[in-house]
């Protein structure tokens, strides 16, 4: 895990490489609760029978799914200490090239990008790479943006 303490260490580590999160296998169940909490029962993700016969051979979890992962992967890969809040701002890039098997295996990679001055604090620009084991293709891709404020 990469620690960063304040603003300043953080500036320092613009365009570093924080590393690969560990292995996270998607479960029906986790597909299923997404779906129960977004509203989103689309059958290729919470029809296991009717999946079967899709060229994927089974569910895919949502694209929005293995995104929200970030807050899990994150906090094995960065600690910032020293600011008041770290709050999502949004993202500028956000891409799913691959699908995401319901029983694979997903990890994520952390690199932190540019970071900018705003009003009380900085904005980070962070890339977000997520694979699957055994995929040739990233199943998600984005670029995040956080701000974090001093205290």
């Amino acid at each position: 895990m990469l620690t960063i303490n304040g603003i300043e260490e953080l500036k320092a580590h613009a365009g570093e490489d924080a590393g690969v999160s560990s292995w996270h296998e998607v479960t029906q169940a986790e597909v299923d609760a997404f779906a129960d909490a977004t509203g989103d029962h689309q059958w290729i993700h919470v029809d296991p029978e009717r999946a079967r016969a899709t060229p994927f051979g089974g569910t895919i979890a949502h694209g929005y799914y293995t995104l929200a992962l970030t807050a899990r992967f994150l906090e094995e890969l960065l600690r910032v200490d020293g600011v008041a809040l770290m709050v999502n701002y949004g993202l500028n890039k956000l891409r799913f090239p691959s699908v995401m098997p319901v029983g694979g295996r997903v990890r994520m990679h952390l690199r932190l990008g540019q970071v900018d001055d705003v009003p009380g604090g900085v904005m980070l620009t962070a890339e977000l790479t997520f694979e699957r084991e055994g995929g040739e293709k990233p199943v998600c891709v984005a670029e995040s943006l956080v701000c974090a404020y001093q205290g």
